[in-house]
């Protein structure tokens, strides 16, 4: 065992990386589902499509349609589908029933994810210790500080919530659902490149590939089988008088 930081493989930060992802998706979507279950998703849902579906037979056009579909259409067609949108516009009960539908996407999608990274990239961790997931358990890593400390609570806190579930997770997530609902446009897929080509930035200009979440946690994924871990602050202090107190007896002058 050695002091220096030993940065865990970038192959094996992938496959971790995948695995927890896995993991995380699997988890999100059985609470997604019990959420739903409890708020009545399905229900508002199957409403807002039945408005939907009532103006389209009204008025014989189709509201989802791909961009070759809206580009084929006649001047006739496309004043039909002009008429139905103001119609449908114009309809408070199907707009309540479409801000109902709204919300509860966003509040489930939220929620489900937030339950999610709790269990798998915090909880999980605590129980495994140095801040080892599922996937960084099975392929050998996990996280300390910088300094080879180990991580405290705090610091996995701000790892998880902040830097993974708000940064990196949930601002895509919103941006990629605001633009589904067609509430945002161009702007949402230049703050999408600009975060990925923020991480892309980061990992390749730090010396440990550090991302966002380790970089306002201050930690660093390691090699468990060669990293050496203190695990406290005065232990790693103490240490390194030691090697300085050896070395200098060690020297001729």
């Amino acid at each position: 065992m050695i002091f220096d930081i030993q940065k865990a493989n970038v192959l094996k930060r992938i496959s971790a990386f995948i695995l927890d992802a896995i993991i995380i998706c699997i988890v999100a979507t059985g609470f997604a589902a019990v959420i739903s279950k409890i708020t009545g998703y399905d229900s508002h849902s199957n409403r807002l499509e039945a408005y939907y579906a009532a103006y389209e037979a009204e008025y014989g056009i189709k509201f989802n349609m791909t961009k070759e579909e809206a580009s084929a259409m006649t001047e006739e067609q496309q004043e039909q589908y002009k008429k139905a949108y103001e119609a449908l516009t114009a309809d408070k009960e199907a707009m309540n029933e479409y801000v109902r539908v709204f919300n509860l996407t966003l509040t489930i999608i939220s929620l489900s994810i937030l339950l999610a990274f709790a269990a798998t990239e915090f909880i999980v961790p605590i129980c495994l210790k140095n801040g080892q997931t599922v996937g960084k358990k099975v392929f050998g890593i996990g996280v300390i500080r910088a300094d080879g400390v180990k991580m405290n609570t705090v610091m996995l806190f701000v790892r998880t919530f902040l830097g993974k579930f708000t940064i990196e997770t949930m601002i895509p997530v919103l941006i990629i659902i605001l633009i589904y609902f067609n509430s945002i446009g161009l702007m949402g897929l230049i703050v999408l490149c600009a975060e990925l080509l923020l991480q892309i930035i980061l990992f390749f200009a730090t010396k440990t590939n550090s991302l966002i979440h380790d970089i306002l946690a201050s930690t660093v994924c390691v090699d468990m089988a060669s990293q050496m871990i203190f695990a406290s602050e005065s232990e790693m202090i103490e240490y390194k008088k030691r090697l300085s107190a050896e070395k200098a007896a060690r020297s001729p002058y």
